[in-house]
């Protein structure tokens, strides 16, 4: 009975990290804006899996707290609305970029220059987590 135990956790295991194989993150870039203002994330993922995803929320050990943001233009007022999780469907990739999905990093711990790597761990609805390497870019960079 105990080994059947171990083979069942053993395979819970592996398609968890299945799951999380399936996830790519790409073009991670920090988007930095001058003394203590929040920087912007943004970054692309693609889900190669054959299940949706659902990210939400990240952290990093460099900011105090990370939040999903979409911004939005209602009858020509822009605006920016705070999001509780992103599906990613299998074979889709969703971008985070400016004028739409994006991270918005606050409260920087220590301080950050351009070029400078920064990681953020994604967060997934399943409890899986995927660290992501963003590299600390101008605010005109898009």
């Amino acid at each position: 009975m105990l080994l059947f135990r171990y083979l069942c956790i053993a395979l819970l295991l592996a398609a968890s990290t299945d799951a999380m194989a399936g996830l790519e993150a790409k073009d991670a870039r920090l988007r930095l804006l001058p003394g203590n203002l929040p920087a912007a994330g943004y970054f692309s993922l693609t889900n190669t899996g054959t299940e949706s995803v659902v990210l939400t929320g990240a952290q990093s050990p460099t900011y105090a707290e990370v939040m999903m943001h979409r911004s939005a233009i209602e009858n020509g007022t822009a605006s920016m609305q705070h999001i509780e999780k992103v599906e990613v469907a299998p074979g889709a990739t969703v971008n985070f970029a400016s004028g739409g999905y994006h991270l918005m990093l606050m409260q920087r711990r220590q301080p950050v220059a351009l070029g400078d790597k920064v990681e953020v761990t994604l967060q997934f609805a399943d409890g899986q987590s995927l660290p992501v390497t963003f590299t600390a870019v101008s605010p005109s960079a898009q």
